[in-house]
């Protein structure tokens, strides 16, 4: 299976990575951090966004380097291998679980403003919404995803409306003292703090979805950290502001008791209704997030076969999302909020760490393969004060996450020792290192086993992006519901103008699955494959076959007519051609988007086409739909009637002179044709009749004056739902 590219704005990254930081860094956490520090707290957010800044620009540049990849969890092999690889993979897994067992707790307490929870009962609560999270991802339902984007908008505006209100009500008396335990406090808290950030760099793990990515993807995360960091600083600084100090420190629903204080009841109500929704989405997300890392492990053979499995029915990885949301409900369970914000950070100053690292190594090693169009500025030295500054956030912390990650250290060794046995992936600091570094970080007699191994390929080393034919006239998107592929394929064939055409089987999975998963080609797919080549063969037709996985299908398909250039994009139908509010289908948006030539093709079982009917409406562009009828016809050797269906009142004069023009343009159709006029003010029907006697039928698409009416989704196709042959229905942009 193949990945193609889709085009992701720059706004879209940027909306992308505010989401995955928006949430309980500051729906929650103000209060407990407020504790160690005072009214510093603004300041402490400010510091940590400084911090993090390093880790964006290092993953900007091992994203662009790396694109068809993605995650911090694939830098971190490719640098330093399998082993540490392994380590990384489940931290980032355990502090994105935390991050959104986090969030849970949080549900719980602003859950508690509008129903009354005993508040020993909260963390119940958040077990019964886990639970309903779990559901959600093992089912896959990818619209809720989509929802991201309102909820986003609605937190923001609530955050401006608190700032817009209690600035002007900060009491200076308040904001006394500021260092309440002394600068040593103040950076703790920055440690404290720091997991608000970690989405900015979300956004990498999708580098090669993002256009023109060397560019976009660094402007995306500084942009979106500069937003977010003016939103922590300004809110902090209103929260300490406007709610005394002895009041905060305790508060883990900060911005409903602020919303209160300067609104009244309902106006914190409505807040807490932001906060509950908003922290929510941000649980469901991070656990469709967490769950991808065990599973990528299991498909490199880092972890147990069976956690790289995929559910037949529903196509998602279930076994991890189960696991992961077993250890967030162990979490909610027996760890206390701070204890589980502390690890949070921990694991995720641990990677940032890495990430800065990974730079360092892959620049120094001098790899041949790492060309990154975008390169971190400053380097060394902001890659140096990432790692410095990292280490002394995580000694801050305090003993016990230390210790939690000096012993996900210990456990990704046991479990590399125990399943990576076999993996001969080697590191780019093993391969091009330095002997210290190599002795500093493997043992010696793996390297003399290197030395005689003959490295096998994976799923993560081959190219992932599609290898369409780039001259390919007509591309094919075969998506699993065709009646025969072989015969819409063999439509396209006689349509094409080129000698060549490319075919692609699509495969859609839920977000929930890593893409990854399905680099194999399955069954079906090797089907398809053996059926059109054998069609090739007997048609003398120059099929291109590739197969390709995607989570956006519309959105696939319109890169497929973009990377090929085609003049025509045809697949299967059934009848159905628009998008209403409340109908779903991706061919009312591909009619609107796409810069190919459209067709759309209703299989209704006939194979031996010898008789084709065109149906035009007075007005049509007649000469470009009888070329195109020409062309089929010349292939499998019909014959063409082309048929107008005019009103009842329409005089013979008028008559007379459409059946005069109409012959005129059949003179360079060198099949045997006819024309036939119909008077019938029911064209539905007319056709409906006709179409008894001919193997294909020809439309064009519906007048611009019903396009209103379709696009609320008024139903399927008349005239091809009511047709007794195949149809063949065109949409030509000239």
């Amino acid at each position: 299976m193949k990945k193609l590219e889709r085009s992701l704005s720059l706004t879209s990254v940027i909306a992308i990575s505010i989401g995955g930081m928006l949430g309980s860094g500051i729906f929650v956490l103000p209060g407990l951090a407020a504790a160690k520090t005072g009214s510093s707290l603004w300041l402490a957010y400010l510091i940590a966004a400084a911090c993090i800044l390093p880790a964006a620009l290092s993953k900007s540049e091992l994203a662009t380097a790396m694109p068809s990849s993605g995650g911090t969890y694939v830098y971190i092999e490719r640098a330093f291998g399998p082993r540490l690889g392994t380590i990384s993979g489940i931290g980032l897994w355990l502090s994105l679980l935390l991050k959104s067992a986090f969030a849970l707790v949080g549900f719980g307490a602003y859950l508690s403003v509008l129903v009354q929870i005993d508040p020993g009962y909260t963390s119940y609560i958040a077990l019964i919404f886990l639970g309903i999270i779990l559901m959600l991802n093992i089912f896959g339902v990818k619209k809720v995803g989509k929802v991201q984007i309102v909820i986003v908008s609605i937190s923001l505006l609530t955050l401006g409306s608190i700032l817009l209100f209690g600035l002007p009500k900060v009491s200076p008396d308040l904001l006394s003292p500021f260092l309440l335990d002394g600068k040593l406090g103040l950076v703790s808290t920055v440690a404290f703090v720091y997991i608000s950030y970690a989405g900015v760099t979300k956004v990498a793990a999708i580098a090669g979805e993002i256009k023109n990515p060397s560019v976009n993807l660094p402007r995306a995360m500084i942009l979106s950290l500069l937003i977010m960091s003016a939103i922590y600083v300004s809110v902090a600084f209103v929260l300490v502001g406007n709610i005394p100090l002895d009041a905060l420190q305790s508060d883990i629903r900060p911005i409903y008791t602020v919303a209160d204080i300067l609104g009244g009841p309902y106006v914190g109500y409505a807040a807490a209704l932001v906060g509950i929704i908003t922290l929510i989405s941000m649980a469901n997300s991070g656990v469709l997030a967490a769950s991808r890392f065990p599973f990528a492990m299991a498909i490199d053979e880092l972890l147990p076969k069976f956690m790289g499995k995929i559910h037949s029915k529903y196509l998602t990885p279930v076994v991890t999302i189960i696991l992961t949301c077993v250890v967030m409900g162990l979490v909610i369970l027996f760890l206390d909020v701070e204890k589980i914000a502390k690890l949070a950070s921990a694991f995720m100053v641990t990677m940032f760490i890495l990430v800065n690292s990974c730079v360092i190594v892959l620049r120094e090693t001098a790899a041949q393969w790492y060309k990154p169009p975008y390169r971190s500025p400053l380097y060394p030295f902001m890659q140096l004060f990432g790692i410095i500054s990292g280490i002394i956030l995580l000694i801050l912390l305090g003993l016990g996450p230390f210790v939690a990650v000096i012993s996900i250290f210990v456990l990704g060794l046991f479990i590399y020792r125990f399943f990576g046995k076999n993996v001969t992936r080697t590191g780019v600091l093993r391969k091009y290192g330095h002997r210290p570094a190599l002795y500093l970080m493997y043992q010696r007699k793996d390297q003399k086993k290197e030395n005689g191994s003959t490295r096998r390929l994976t799923a993560r080393d081959q190219n992932l992006d599609g290898q369409l034919v780039s001259n390919a006239g007509v591309v094919v998107p075969l998506l699993g519901n065709e009646n025969s592929p072989e015969m819409l394929v063999e439509i396209a064939a006689a349509i094409n103008k080129t000698d060549i055409l490319q075919a692609v089987d699509i495969t859609e999975v839920p977000n929930q699955t890593f893409l990854d998963a399905f680099v194999e080609e399955n069954p079906r797919t090797n089907s398809l494959e053996r059926r059109l080549s054998r069609l090739a063969n007997a048609q003398n037709i120059n099929i291109d076959f590739e197969a390709a996985v995607t989570h956006e299908i519309a959105d696939t398909i319109h890169a497929l007519s973009n990377q090929t250039n085609c003049d025509w994009l045809v697949m299967g139908w059934n009848s159905r051609s628009h998008s209403g509010i409340l109908v779903s289908n991706p061919i009312g948006w591909l009619l609107t988007h796409i810069d190919s030539d459209f067709a759309l093709f209703k299989d209704n079982g006939v194979r031996n086409i010898g008789k084709i009917l065109l149906a035009l409406r007075p007005g049509r562009k007649d000469k470009n739909f009888i070329a195109v009828a020409d062309r089929i016809c010349a292939f499998y050797n019909a014959s063409l009637t082309l048929l107008h269906v005019v009103p009842e009142h329409l005089n013979d004069e008028e008559l007379g002179a459409m059946e005069n023009n109409s012959l005129k343009l059949l003179t360079k159709v060198p099949a045997t044709s006819e024309v036939v006029i119909e008077r019938n003010d029911d064209p539905i029907s007319a056709i409906s009749n006709a179409s008894a006697s001919y193997d294909l039928l020809i439309l064009g698409t519906p007048q611009k004056d019903n396009w209103i009416r379709l696009l609320f989704g008024t139903g399927k196709d008349k005239f091809a739902e009511n047709s007794a042959c195949s149809v063949l229905r065109l949409t030509m942009k000239d």
